[in-house]
């Protein structure tokens, strides 16, 4: 197999060369250059035009998400696989969004690196050796791509959070009336029990995605009221 050429973006120049260092570990993989900022990233890209990019997220002058939706803009045919610090929800869905192949959060250690080469080796000898799919090829690619978003959704959560469940508690706010709902309501619109619905909320607050309000009524302890804060801009 013809080695597949790697670029790698990233500020920080002593993790960059480990990264490189770790590119050559891996059999059919050719470092081809590093950037240490998302300008020189770019004009390497347009000139090397390699086959798979590592970029980082936070960047001095910017955001690598921002580079990676640039290449999607322009048609790059290029992979790329996201290594970042970033562990909130929103940047792995905007990642996902853009179509990385994988998300690898930092610290990274050898193994999950060599993992997630290994992997993208494994997909393209499955995507170059046919000319016409069925569906049981398409399903192998996108189950395994599927299960890796997943895996990788839940290491950025808290023990006991879901990804699915906290997207379905999400979808639900959505619908939700500007006076916010109680977690009986969000229950009811996930299909979750109402203690569950609770549990998902309240980590939604403590991210700053909701904000809450004590609803009193004639009797009793107040209600509590989660309102999502995207829906009350």
């Amino acid at each position: 197999m013809i080695p597949v050429r790697v670029l790698i973006i990233e500020d920080d120049v002593r993790i960059s060369k480990v990264h490189a260092k770790f590119l050559l570990e891996v059999e059919n993989f050719e470092l081809v250059g590093v950037a240490n900022s998302i300008k020189d990233g770019k004009e390497m890209a347009e000139i090397l035009s390699p086959d798979l990019i590592l970029l980082d997220l936070f960047f001095p002058e910017g955001n690598g998400m921002d580079l990676l939706y640039e290449l999607r803009q322009e048609h790059s045919a290029v992979d790329v696989i996201l290594i970042t610090a970033a562990r909130d929800i929103e940047n792995l869905n905007n990642a996902l969004k853009g179509g990385v192949f994988d998300y690898i959060i930092k610290p990274v250690f050898m193994d999950r690196f060599r993992g997630s080469l290994q992997k993208y080796e494994n997909y393209l000898k499955k995507r170059n050796k046919v000319k016409t799919v069925d569906q049981e090829f398409v399903d192998g690619i996108f189950r395994d791509k599927a299960l890796s978003s997943y895996e990788e959704e839940k290491r950025t959560l808290p023990k006991g959070i879901d990804p699915i469940t906290l997207k379905d508690v999400l979808r639900a706010f959505e619908k939700a009336p500007s006076g916010g709902m109680s977690a009986a309501d969000i229950g009811d619109l996930a299909g979750l029990a109402r203690t569950t619905a609770r549990k998902y909320c309240e980590y939604l607050l403590a991210i700053g995605e909701l904000q809450i309000k004590l609803e009193y009524g004639t009797i009793g302890r107040p209600e509590r009221k989660y309102i999502s804060k995207k829906n009350n801009q």
